[in-house]
């Protein structure tokens, strides 16, 4: 049987570094989706939202193993985050106005076929997910993207993020186009806040194109 595939290891899309801007081009790519509203630390859809996905995603894993032969390491949680004022992010961090998308991502061997017998294995358990039903399988074409490595806490993205969007982006002639994604490489229930690792990711384009 062939190793087991750690995509943060395999996809260029992964790396990143502190301190640094990057520009990296992001392939499409599969992921488990959930969409949702409002502060992670208080909102109960946040939490509703990771108890959906991860049963996916390991049902998925397991079947991959056992009827494929391909075995892999279920990547970290990332997050897509939309704001009707890019200011909500870097200067009033006000998460009640927050909007984001859930993502896992799901290796490109693996089909709606099986996604879907996923879910439905998944919806026959006692303690089936309340937001099961909200799960989806898409892809999502990001492009040419800047990204850097954040470590520490969360509340202390600002100053990175403002750095990004008002010095690096513009000084480097790009524009933003999609949306702010986050990729947590660390479990937030068993790292400290301030040794958080946290890839910021920004698609951009060139001015005028």
């Amino acid at each position: 049987m062939a190793d087991k595939t750690d995509f943060t290891k395999s996809l260029d899309a992964y790396r990143a570094s502190r301190g640094t801007f990057r520009l990296v081009d992001v392939p499409e790519l599969q992921y488990l989706m959930i969409d949702g509203h409002g502060d992670p630390n208080t909102a109960p859809e946040f939490a509703e939202a990771v108890a959906a996905l991860y049963p996916v995603a390991y049902t998925l894993k397991f079947a991959s193993k056992r009827e494929l032969g391909r075995d892999y390491v279920v990547p970290p949680l990332e997050g897509l985050w939309r704001a009707d004022d890019m200011d909500a992010f870097t200067v009033a961090r006000d998460k009640s106005r927050w909007d984001w998308t859930l993502l896992l991502l799901v290796p490109d061997w693996i089909d709606r076929a099986r996604y879907s017998a996923a879910v439905e294995q998944v919806g026959t358990k006692k303690d089936r997910p309340a937001r099961l039903d909200d799960v989806r399988l898409e892809t999502l074409a990001e492009g040419r993207c800047v990204q850097t490595l954040h470590v520490g806490a969360f509340d202390d993205e600002a100053s990175v993020l403002a750095q990004l969007h008002h010095e690096f982006i513009p000084g480097n002639g790009l524009r933003m186009t999609g949306t702010h994604h986050e990729i947590y490489l660390s479990d937030r229930r068993r790292v400290a806040p301030e040794k958080m690792r946290t890839i910021l990711r920004q698609p951009v384009a060139p001015v005028g194109a």
